[in-house]
């Protein structure tokens, strides 16, 4: 009975940790990618480029009379042809068998600050050029941080030598671009906290008054007592420490009267001197 009540928990977590750990391995589809050499720098350089796999990117290039059509995508089959990295199509001969330009398991990847630059091998071989050497693509994918992914280019396929040949394919991605730098100063990151730490008090307060306490109207200001009561202490120092005139009259001051005092008339005492 004790073992079949902790075996169940014991079965729970294994199995939630073999999910997990399913998700997580799921999602690194850049491992589908074989590196010719195996190093940290490719392997980095390979996983910058997680955003973009699971997609074909297509382009159609024109030469004169002759029209191709380039699909790319990240360790995966282009076009849905198995293996693929880069397929080449003729479109006018809508029934032929793509070319492939190169394979995703013979990989190779260098990453810069702001670029990564992929390089897939042994694609099919050339007829007349090349000396019938196999094919290969290198894509340089390159930072923009105006656009997730940018349009495809092919820029030139390189087949007028003996050996060496390569097609270079260009693409802009913002997934490649560096972590930008926090420019905030102290002082403001300081003041967003506080914003933020006022705004919870706030909010907060104002819940626990409405519905715990059950206040109404301006009550529902956590508080309210306490912060009435300084901004009176706030407005009576101001008011103490700006405000020159005295408050008080000084018992010595006597106001002098503002109405015109009328001329008594003159009182002789005339009468009084002996005769």
């Amino acid at each position: 009975m004790f073992l079949s009540l902790s075996g169940g928990p014991f079965l729970v977590w294994t199995l939630a940790v073999q999910l997990v750990l399913c998700g997580v391995y799921a999602t690194d589809n850049t491992s589908r990618c074989t590196l010719h050499h195996k190093s940290d720098s490719q392997q980095k350089a390979l996983h910058r480029l997680e955003p973009l796999t699971n997609k074909n990117f297509t382009v159609e290039e024109k030469n004169g009379e002759e029209s191709y059509t380039y699909v790319f995508q990240v360790c995966g089959d282009a076009g849905g042809v198995p293996g693929a990295g880069v397929i080449q199509t003729n479109n006018k001969e809508s029934g032929k068998k793509p070319t492939v330009i190169g394979m995703y398991n013979s990989t190779q990847a260098f990453g810069g600050s702001d670029w990564v630059m992929l390089m897939y091998e042994n694609g099919d071989s050339y007829d007349a050029h090349c000396s019938g050497e196999k094919r290969k693509a290198i894509i340089m994918i390159s930072c923009n941080r105006n656009t997730d992914v940018g349009q495809l280019q092919v820029v030139l396929e390189d087949r007028d030598k003996d050996k060496e040949c390569f097609y270079l394919i260009e693409l802009d991605s913002s997934a490649v671009c560096p972590a930008l730098d926090s420019k905030m100063s102290p002082g403001s990151i300081l003041l967003m906290i506080g914003f933020c730490l006022l705004a919870v008090y706030l909010v907060g307060g104002f819940l626990y008054q409405r519905l715990i306490v059950g206040a109404k109207g301006m009550e529902q200001f956590p508080n309210y007592a306490f912060w009435v009561e300084v901004g009176n202490l706030t407005a009576d120092g101001c008011d103490f420490v700006c405000r020159s005139q005295n408050r008080e009259e000084s018992p010595a001051y006597r106001p002098m009267a503002t109405e015109p005092v009328e001329e008594q008339p003159e009182e002789r005492d005339d009468h009084l001197l002996p005769m």
